[in-house]
């Protein structure tokens, strides 16, 4: 056997002896002393695996030792765990789904005790991968960490992890928590871009720099939280006040487009993909006098294209839904809609949108898709993805005029001068959906 054949054969065995004796309930006193000099000696280093340090701390966790010293013995491997994350990738860590659980129960642990050494365990739950069991456990250590008075101190890092986490919540799961429950976390939540002061976080700047609150904003507008019975009646106006702020201005506006595109394409192919949740969400946020966030979200359907052009139904709800829209809340409002339609500094994330949602090259000959692998279509054909997209942006603007009842000349004047609120003679106006339209590559007439 070579030397590191048996350097980590001696790691191996150290690792698996430790456990035994945790499990047998040794002195605490001598746990503490050997876990104490790992940080010396790291034999997850040499094993190449921290899963051996997720047993100890399950182990510990469920021990019958008493709370202080399982809280002591716990932190010594949660701060050696931190080291095989930190900073060789602080974005995202691949581990098993069963590391979670031990992470969650150290930091109810530190909650139980009002201790302040979760931090190191936020970090690494915020590394790791989205996964859907989760979304009950996470929930009240959330909670309880979203909050400005929690000893951590970390409402931006509890955030990122809401982010990270959320999108694979299953409603099925979702549904089983209290309302009690449900609302005391929407209120934890609050406005996702306001922080303590600065000088009272936990975490470092630069632990927490990829963090862009609008993505947590996003999440809250997505169908289980504006759109969903469950959440829907939990949200409150003040969820989205400095949104909403945010949102009066174009760079807002495009801003939330590409955290849309990002989730859509990355973690949450279902985000706010029929019609039916679009407009469900604009509905809610109306309610919530939410009016540039639920503006947005119609942005986001006529940018997008989310429609299927064979559902005339589903075309003509966006239609109903943006004529109501405009009609209600001022349709001086159109000129940022036509702008955001041909807006080109997302199309990289919205040809990769795209592709995804259409698992490949979603041209069309005749009525027939033709499928291409996303990876053959990125390497051959992307300049054409392009094209293809200008092209559909023009029929989008297109609809969008007809459906106004304009052409692109009298519609650009009509704009100019305000006339969309005084001129348009809305019991003329027609729903449009016209057969000749396709979802992203069109027939230009």
């Amino acid at each position: 056997m070579s030397g590191r054949g048996a350097l980590q054969a001696a790691a191996d065995l150290f690792c698996r002896q430790l456990q035994i004796s945790i499990r047998e309930g040794a002195n605490s006193n001598a746990l503490m002393s050997i876990l104490s000099a790992l940080s010396h000696i790291d034999p997850l280093e040499v094993a190449n695996s921290g899963e051996y340090g997720f047993l100890w701390l399950a182990d510990i966790l469920n021990s019958g030792y008493p709370d202080n010293d399982r809280h002591a013995m716990a932190n010594r491997i949660i701060q050696l765990l931190g080291k095989r994350v930190y900073p060789t990738n602080p974005h995202q860590w691949d581990f098993p789904s069963s590391w979670i659980p031990p992470l969650l129960d150290f930091l109810s642990l530190c909650e139980k005790l009002r201790s302040a050494d979760g931090f190191t365990a936020l970090r690494i739950l915020s590394s790791g991968r989205r996964y859907p069991a989760f979304g009950a456990r996470i929930l009240p250590v959330l909670t309880s960490i979203l909050l400005p008075t929690n000893p951590l101190r970390s409402r931006m890092l509890a955030l990122k992890i809401f982010h990270r986490f959320a999108a694979g919540w299953c409603p099925s799961q979702m549904e089983k928590l209290l309302r009690k429950d449900l609302n005391n976390f929407l209120q934890a939540v609050g406005d996702p871009f306001q922080f303590p002061d600065p000088s009272l976080q936990g975490e470092r700047s630069v632990e927490t720099a990829d963090y862009n609150p609008m993505e947590a904003a996003v999440i809250l507008i997505e169908f289980k939280f504006a759109s969903s019975g469950s959440w829907r009646n939990h949200l409150r106006r003040s969820n989205f006040g400095s949104c909403e702020e945010a949102l009066s201005t174009e760079k807002g506006k495009r801003t939330a487009l590409s955290c849309m595109f990002a989730t859509a394409t990355n973690s949450w192919p279902k985000f706010l993909c029929t019609p039916a949740k679009v407009i469900a969400a604009v509905k809610r946020l109306e309610e919530l006098q939410c009016l540039n966030t639920a503006e947005t979200v119609l942005l986001w359907a006529w940018t997008a294209n989310i429609m299927d052009v064979g559902d005339h139904g589903a075309l003509e709800l966006i239609e109903r839904g943006t004529l109501d829209f405009y009609r209600t809340h001022g349709t001086w409002r159109l000129s940022a809609l036509s702008r955001h339609v041909t807006n080109n500094t997302t199309e990289t994330l919205h040809v990769n949108f795209l592709l995804t949602h259409y698992g490949g090259e979603p041209c069309r000959v005749g009525s027939v898709r033709q499928p291409l692998s996303i990876e053959e279509a990125m390497k051959t054909q992307r300049r054409q993805h392009f094209e293809d997209l200008r092209v559909a942006q023009v029929c989008q603007l297109r609809r969008l005029y007809l459906l106004f009842g304009y052409d692109p000349v009298t519609w650009k004047d009509a704009v100019a001068v305000g006339e969309l609120d005084r001129g348009t003679d809305w019991s003329s106006v027609r729903l449009v959906t016209p057969p000749q339209f396709t979802d992203w590559t069109c027939d230009y007439p």
